[in-house]
C-alpha cells in the first residue's frame, strides 16, 4: 500500500512539474502552407513594430497596440474573436471588417502573408 501511495505522489508531482514547465510557453500552432520564417521581414515591411512589441522582430518594441508575444495562449483575438488560426488570419487581413472603428489599420495583407505572420505569432 505504501508503494502505491509513493507512486501516486510521484506521478502527481511529475504531472505538476510538467504543467508548470508549460506555463508561459508559446503554443506553436501549425498553419498549413505558412512559412513563419518570412514573418519578421513581412512585419517590418508592413510596419507592425510601429504599434506592437513582437518577440524576435528587431525594432518591434512599440506600445501603441498590445504586445504580441504569447498570442497562442490567449482566449481571444482583439477581444472579439475566438483565438483560432483562421480567425487570426481573418483579423490580420481585414481588422476593420471584424471590428469596425478599431485602431488596427487594414494593411492590405494577402492570404499568404497573413498566414505566415499568424504562424510566427503562434510560435512566439
Amino acid at each position: 500500500m505504501r508503494a502505491v501511495v509513493k507512486r501516486a505522489a510521484i506521478s502527481t508531482l511529475v504531472g505538476a512539474v510538467g504543467l508548470l514547465a508549460g506555463c508561459g510557453a508559446s503554443h506553436e500552432i501549425a498553419i498549413p502552407g505558412a512559412n513563419p520564417d518570412q514573418a519578421p521581414t513581412l512585419m517590418n515591411a508592413y510596419g507592425c513594430g510601429a504599434c506592437h512589441t513582437i518577440p524576435g522582430v528587431r525594432g518591434a518594441d512599440a506600445t501603441v497596440g498590445p504586445p504580441l508575444g504569447g498570442l497562442g495562449e490567449r482566449r481571444t483575438i482583439a477581444g472579439v474573436l475566438p483565438n483560432t488560426p483562421d480567425n487570426l488570419v481573418r483579423w490580420l487581413r481585414d481588422p476593420q471588417a471584424v471590428s469596425p472603428g478599431n485602431v488596427m489599420p487594414n494593411l492590405g495583407l494577402g492570404e499568404p502573408q497573413a498566414r505566415d505572420i499568424a504562424a510566427y505569432l503562434y510560435g512566439h
